[in-house]
This record gives structure tokens, sequence and C-alpha cells, in this order.
């Protein structure tokens, strides 16, 4: 992991950011190909991607996995893990009450009266990763925030194994939140049938959850024919950290994004370059004991670094312009310096709040804003899974009252038919 200062830092940067700008042309012509077979052929074209990039024959098990496995993925749960799924999943429901928007009517005194109808989604697909590793994880993220927001049916597409299995993690968390649809498709054929729908596979309202470079590209390509969350690129985080820094836990925070996928990012800007040197020096020696190591190594040398900058102002500002998915703050005084970020998804304070405890336990959603998105977009909310319509109602009086402007404006746009629609009840 390379230290960057002074001129160094620009082509530094320059290289991160091209990491957002990659567009894998091969990889959209065989999206568009998947959707548009998906489309025409529905579950036939399912099989014959199970077969061709999972080696598994669902036609002899089936697309939908049997209630039976989820009942019995839940029952041979170890009871601790199970407690602890419970937890996490109570933290999840606590903090995302608290974002649920509100109806409302205002009862105006010139006989008007306007408002705002909130309403759950009818129909909601989470999309559950299962490649490199297996995320019940992101089955939380993904279902508790739906059941918060009401919305009535929830259903969830994960891949399987060449023999047909489904982490039982995944199947037991399911379980536990009371979904009992659960398809073994993954990649943006899972994508294409959310969004067109199949025989198997009901077409829904919103697919939400993170995925691959595949599957995030389909949910760009189908957005439209439904509502997504969010585009998500590859994990990221920064970490800004002064001289009263743990290069243990600040390294600790790197590794831990670094261990996602080789495309991840992780980076360390900081003002002090003693800190610097003993970080460099902790990511080798932790990454040596790793399972992971070889994407870690891989994901560092490609888009990993270490900036040093003159003063936790330049941190802040440099931070700011690349919005990163996770935010650490070790330093010594982090509410001060919260003020000061105005772009990232998940800010994590202290160093006793590493970005694990917000991907399992605290609560906020860790579907984040990836590629610079942090600027624009939000994590994922109950928000997300409410619609809202706005209520107009208006007296004759009030109307007649307003009426003369409003053909002002109409006729100022060219738009005849607009104003005789209020001329004929006004006149």
């Amino acid at each position: 992991m390379n230290i960057y200062s002074g001129e160094n830092i620009a082509p530094f940067l320059q290289r991160f950011e091209s990491r957002r700008t990659l567009v894998a042309v091969e990889v959209d012509a065989v999206v568009s190909d998947i959707l548009k077979n998906v489309r025409e052929n529905g579950d036939r074209a399912l099989l014959d991607y199970a077969a061709r990039f999972d080696k598994v024959d669902l036609n002899k098990i089936g697309i939908l996995v049997p209630e039976a496995d989820l009942e019995k993925a839940f029952i041979e749960l170890p009871s601790s893990l199970l407690k602890t799924l419970e937890k996490a999943r109570e933290n999840i429901r606590l903090f995302h009450q608290k974002g649920l928007p509100q109806a409302w009517f205002t009862w105006e005194n010139d006989d008007v009266v306007l408002g705002q109808r909130v309403m759950p989604l009818e129909r909601v697909g989470v999309y559950v990763p299962g490649g490199r590793a297996a995320y019940p994880s992101s089955l939380l993220m993904g279902v508790v925030p739906a059941q918060v927001a009401g919305v009535k049916e929830i259903v969830i597409t994960t891949p399987c194994d060449a023999d047909g299995r489904v982490n039982s993690t995944i199947l037991a968390a399911a379980r536990l939140l009371g979904i009992d649809k659960v398809y073994r498709v993954g990649g943006a054929q899972a994508i294409a049938a959310m969004a067109y729908g199949t025989d198997s596979i009901p077409r829904v309202d919103k697919i939400v959850g993170p995925g691959n470079i595949y599957v995030a590209t389909a949910k760009k390509m189908l957005y439209g024919q439904c509502g997504i969350d969010m585009v998500a690129g590859p994990s990221e985080v920064i970490i800004i950290a002064d001289e009263t820094a743990d290069p243990v836990h600040a390294a600790a925070d790197l590794l831990a994004q670094a261990e996602h996928d080789p495309l991840a990012s992780a980076i360390l800007i900081t003002c002090n370059e003693n800190l610097a040197g003993h970080v460099q020096e902790q990511v080798v020696s932790q990454t040596a004991v790793l399972d992971r190591r070889e994407i870690i190594e891989t994901a560092l040398e490609k888009y990993g670094g270490i900036i040093l900058v003159e003063n936790l102002d330049r941190c802040a500002e440099l931070s700011n312009k690349l919005a990163p998915e996770h935010l650490g703050l070790h330093v010594s005084d982090p509410w001060a310096l919260l003020g000061k970020i105005t772009n990232a998804g998940a800010i994590f304070l202290g160093s006793f709040s590493p970005e694990a405890v917000g991907d399992y336990w605290a609560g906020p959603n860790h579907v984040l804003p990836t590629n610079g998105s942090a600027r624009f977009f939000s994590p994922l909310r109950t928000e997300d899974f409410l619609k809202t319509s706005s209520v107009v109602f208006y007296t004759k009086t009030a109307l007649q009252r307003n009426g003369e402007d409003i053909v002002r404006f109409a006729r100022s746009e060219g738009l005849e038919a607009h104003a005789q629609a209020i001329i004929k009840r006004i006149e």
C-alpha cells in the first residue's frame, strides 16, 4: 500500500476515479442479451442460464426454494446465530422506523386543502448476492425496511450452487423474517425476471440489493421498467486519521473493505507522516494472516493507498471530492470534523465505530451509494419502499379567486386548453 503526497496525489486520484468510469462494453452486450432473452422466454431462459452459469438443472428441483427447505435451515441454525440475527433485525427495524414518513393535510384559510398521501409499494424484489460469499446481512437490510414501510409482498432472488443449494443462513434469515418466496436465480437474469415477471417469478415494483457488475448493469438498464434503489459499484472506504489514531484499527478497517472484491478501494487520508508509516506496516502484517489475502492484495495494489496532506481540513476536502461509500473518522474530535463532511454514504465516528458495526448491527442500512454517488444518493431507507401522491382540493370560490393567474400562466406557455379548463369553471 503506497503513500502518496504532494504532486503524487493527483495521479493516484485519477487512477481511483477512473475506476468509477470503467465501462465494460462486453458486459453491456451480455446483459442486454440476457434481458431480452428473459423478457421473451421467461422461465425457459432462467433454466438455460442456470445450466450454463451455475451448472444446475432447475428443471428437476424447481426455481422456487420449497418452504420445507427454509424451515429446515431455520431449525438447524445454531441458536447463538439465530439470536444474533434476531437482535440485528430489531436494531435495523428500530432505526428505520424513525425515518418513516407520514401523510399530511393542511386546511388553508382560503377554501383550499393540500396534502400528501404515503403508500407502500405493493411488491418488492430483494437481490441477495451469493458469489464469492453469501450475505444474509444484505437480506436483512433489504427486507426489514420494506416491512417497516408496509410492503405487502417481498420476494428474494439469490444464486445457488451446482447442487441447487442456497446458503442455509440466507434461507434461515428469510424464514425468520416471514419470507416464503426465495428463488434460486442469480445474476442479471434474476434482475430481469423480477422486472418483467415470468411464470415462476412475479413482476415487482422495485428491486433493491447489491450485486456484481452484471447485476448493477441490469438494474441500470431496467430502471423505468421498475424502480431500483441505486446502481452500486465496487465497495469503498476512506479513513481520515490524525496523530491520535490507532494504526492497528485504521489498517483493520481498510482491510475489511478490501476483502470484498478485487475492485474494492481502501484509502487512508492523514496529515501525520508517522501514522502513515505505521498503518502501511500494519496493512502488510494483518493481510498476511487473512484468508482472502489474494483479493485484498489485488484491491490495494489497484485502488488502495495512503494520502498524506497538510491538515484535517484538506483531509475533509479530499474526502468530500471522492464522496466515499464508507467514511471512518479516526481523529481526536470526530464530531467537530463531521461538520465539514458533505459527501459520504455512511460515516463512522471514532476508532471504536468500525464499518463492520454498520454492516451487521447498528441499524442504519449497509446498502450505500458508491462510485462517488454519495454526492446525490442516500443509503437505502424506509422511504425507498414508499410512494407519495399529492392531494389538491379547491372549492369553487378558491378557484375563482386564483383562476385569472392560472389562466395567465397557461397562456404564457401557449397551452390554451389548460386555460380553458379553468375558464369554463369560473365564467
